[in-house]
C-alpha cells in the first residue's frame, strides 16, 4: 500500500476539492490509502474503507505571514500532514496551501538531504511535442547560486527518470542565448558545473535554452532560478487560457463560425486538452527528507487529482532513493551555502 497524506483544509476550496479528488483518486488506485488531515467537523461526512480521518485543529491561510504558519499554527492541517511523513506513517504529503508556509514547514520538520542546501519546487508545463517539460525551481529560491542550480538539475533529473521512465532525461540551463559564453556570472558558472557533472556521466546536459524552449521541449528539463521559473509557469497558464477563450469567441461569431467549430471540434478538444495546466498539477518539493508536493492553491477536483496521483507515482517509485544516489554522485561538484529556516519565495497559490 502507498500511503498519502493529504491537507484537505488547504487551497481556495478546501474540502469542497479536496474531498471529491480524494475519494476518485482511492476509485483509480486500489493499493493506495489516505491519511485525510483537517478540521473533524469538516471531514466527519467523508468515509472510505481506505481512509483515515487525522485530526488538526487549526488552518493554514493562504495570506498567513511564514511566522504565523511555522510558529504558532502548530497543530494546522498542513504541519500535521507533513508530520505524518516525518514519523513514517505516509510516504508522502499533498497540499494546495501557503506555498511558502509549505516549504517552511516541510523543511523544518523533514530538513534536507545530504548534499542539498536550498529544496526546490519542480514543476511541468505542457510543451509542442504534446508532453511536458519539467522545471526548477519554481518558486522556492528567488536568487540561487551555481551550486544550487546544479542540484536542481540532479533532483530534476530523479523526477523526470521516476516521472516519464526515462533514465537520461536532457537537461537545459534558462539563459538569454545559447551560447555559453552568455548569460550572467552566476549562469556561466552554473553552465560549467553541468557540463563537468555531464562528461562523468553524471547527467544529460543538452546545453543552454532559451525562453520558448521550455515550450518546444527542447530538453526535458529546464533548471532556472525560482524568480524567472515562477514567471514562466504563470506565462504559460496565461498563454493557455488566452487561447482557448480567443477560439470560443471567434468560433461563436456566426453560423458560419459556428460550423466550422463543429467540424473542427475533435482538433480544438485535443488542443484544449494538450494545454489544460490542471493535467500538470502537482510541484515536487525536492531535496527534503520525505516526499511533499504542492497543488495550485486554486486547483479544482480535476487538478488537485492529478498532484494526488504524482505523489502516488513518486511514493511508489522511490524518488527519494533515487535523488539521493544523483546528488550523492556530484558531490565533489557541490559547494556547501549557508541557507537560512526561511527562504525565499514566490508563491504559487
Amino acid at each position: 500500500m502507498i500511503t498519502i497524506a493529504v491537507d484537505c483544509m488547504g487551497g481556495d476550496h478546501g474540502p469542497r476539492v479536496t474531498l471529491p479528488a480524494c475519494r476518485n483518486f482511492l476509485g483509480r488506485h486500489p493499493d493506495a490509502q489516505l491519511l485525510m488531515v483537517g478540521l473533524p467537523d469538516s471531514l466527519r461526512a467523508f468515509s472510505h474503507p481506505r481512509a483515515t480521518l487525522v485530526s488538526a485543529s487549526e488552518v493554514v491561510g493562504m495570506d498567513d505571514p511564514l511566522e504565523v504558519a511555522l510558529r504558532r499554527k502548530k497543530d494546522s492541517s498542513m504541519r500535521v500532514a507533513i508530520q505524518q511523513v516525518k514519523d513514517g506513517a505516509a510516504q508522502a504529503a499533498v497540499s494546495a496551501g501557503n506555498t511558502a508556509a509549505l516549504m517552511a514547514i516541510s523543511r523544518y520538520l523533514l530538513k534536507t538531504l545530504d548534499g542539498i542546501d536550498r529544496p526546490a519546487i519542480a514543476g511541468q508545463i505542457p510543451n509542442a511535442k504534446g508532453q511536458a517539460t519539467t522545471v526548477l525551481d519554481m518558486g522556492a529560491n528567488v536568487d540561487c547560486s551555481a551550486e544550487h542550480l546544479l542540484q536542481f538539475a540532479m533532483m530534476g533529473s530523479a523526477l523526470v527518470s521516476v516521472l516519464s521512465g526515462n533514465d537520461n532525461p536532457t537537461v537545459g540551463l534558462l539563459n538569454i542565448g545559447e551560447e555559453a559564453i552568455k548569460g550572467n556570472e552566476v549562469i556561466k558558472k552554473a553552465g560549467e558545473l553541468l557540463r563537468t557533472a555531464a562528461k562523468a556521466g553524471d547527467l544529460n546536459f543538452y546545453g543552454n535554452v532559451e525562453g520558448n524552449d521550455i515550450f518546444k521541449g527542447t530538453a526535458d528539463i529546464v533548471v532556472c532560478d525560482g524568480f524567472v521559473g515562477n514567471v514562466a509557469l504563470k506565462a504559460s497558464e496565461g498563454l493557455a487560457t488566452m487561447i482557448v477563450d480567443f477560439l470560443k469567441i471567434e468560433f461563436s461569431r456566426n453560423i458560419f463560425t459556428k460550423l466550422a467549430a463543429i467540424a473542427a471540434y475533435p482538433i480544438i478538444s485535443a488542443l484544449k486538452k494538450r494545454m489544460d495546466h490542471r493535467r500538470y498539477n502537482g510541484g515536487a518539493l525536492l531535496g527534503l527528507r520525505g516526499l511533499v508536493f504542492k497543488s495550485h492553491g486554486s486547483a479544482d477536483e480535476l487538478a488537485f487529482g492529478y498532484a494526488l496521483t504524482r505523489a502516488y507515482d513518486a511514493a511508489r517509485n522511490n524518488l527519494l532513493d533515487r535523488v539521493q544516489v544523483r546528488i550523492a554522485h556530484v558531490a565533489p561538484l557541490l559547494v556547501a551555502v549557508e541557507f537560512s529556516v526561511q527562504p525565499d519565495t514566490v508563491a504559487l497559490a
